[in-house]
């Protein structure tokens, strides 16, 4: 890891396993930014794509990772309904134990409403377009790197501060698909997701351990690697909801702040003047095998800026 940036505190390291242990509590960090304004209607997201439609639609859609916009048909429809929240260490025998809600009970059942999540990690060109729109202070490293790639370097504020403008943007121009506007007008609204709706988005309803099945696959996700790759670059049509980098990469914020478990719907509710970390799912491009499962929790201070730190967004009720 990096040296702490000047007057930025430190976020837990996942990525060393006696250091997790040693923290009791690993916290995460919350909110993953948003993408862009929205200027044509694709399909509908109405109904859950096939898995074969849905990595057609992941190689026919690469170029946008290069626009500012974000297309309707990007935000995948996860559909209502439970699942497993936690790690089971007779299944994965490289689980932490904050993953673990007790040790009689190491998963629970967790029942989610109906939400869509954005195909992609938050990119460059993307966060470029937040910046450029509003004038908002970011690192100075945040839009140094290529426009298709994750955009890094972003805390837990500046990520909640993208997606509430692009959440107004959507709002207020003529220009969102009418399906994206009726959402929004019957109380959606753009976020980063929940930690729990993150989990499912990565691992879907059976459980798996990786975002892919049981078993880590160098050729699923950018891990163990010197740098980030571009979005995208790493096609999964065995994952979930056909969503890309889910593991690796970049450690993606989400909006829960960190609890140790058992899980609480009330986990979800943000508190901006508590003293928390929040917590961060994914892993990294420079993590082990062991960091980039769908079950691993990382966390940071809200105000770390770190190069292996991005977002996604979703659409929620």
């Amino acid at each position: 890891m990096k040296p702490a940036d000047e007057g930025q505190p430190t976020p837990v390291a996942p990525s060393r396993s006696s250091e997790l242990r040693g923290i009791g509590l690993i916290a995460f960090l919350t909110l993953a930014v948003a993408a862009a304004l929205v200027t044509e209607r694709p399909e509908s997201a109405d109904s859950p794509q096939t898995e074969t439609a849905r990595a057609a639609d992941t190689r026919s859609s690469l170029g946008s990772r290069l626009d500012p916009r974000v297309e309707l048909s990007e935000l995948v429809e996860v559909p209502a309904g439970p699942f497993a929240m936690g790690s089971d260490p007779r299944k994965d025998p490289r689980a932490f134990a904050n993953e673990r809600w007790s040790n009689v009970t190491p998963q629970g059942r967790v029942e989610l409403p109906t939400f869509y999540v954005y195909r992609f990690e938050t990119t460059v060109a993307q966060f470029r377009a937040f910046v450029e729109a509003t004038g908002f202070a970011v690192h100075p490293e945040a839009l140094s790197t290529a426009p298709d790639y994750p955009v890094g370097y972003v805390s837990w504020p500046d990520a909640l501060a993208y997606c509430r403008w692009l959440d107004s943007a959507l709002r207020e121009s003529p220009k969102t698909p009418p399906r994206l506007r009726d959402l929004l007008r019957e109380g959606w609204r753009v976020s980063l997701p929940s930690e729990a709706q993150w989990e499912k988005a990565a691992r879907g309803a059976d459980g798996r351990v990786f975002p892919w099945g049981d078993e880590p696959r160098s050729d699923r996700a950018n891990y163990r690697s010197s740098g980030p790759a571009p979005v995208g670059s790493f096609e999964c049509p065995e994952c979930a909801f056909g969503l890309s980098d889910m593991s690796g990469n970049v450690w993606e914020l989400t909006r829960s702040p960190y609890r140790a478990y058992p899980f609480e719907p009330s986990f979800d509710e943000i508190d901006l003047d508590a003293d928390a970390l929040w917590v961060m799912r994914g892993g990294s491009y420079g993590d082990p095998e062991q960091n980039i499962r769908a079950a691993i929790r990382g966390g940071a201070d809200p105000g770390a800026r770190r190069p292996f730190i991005g977002f996604r967004i979703v659409l929620t009720p």
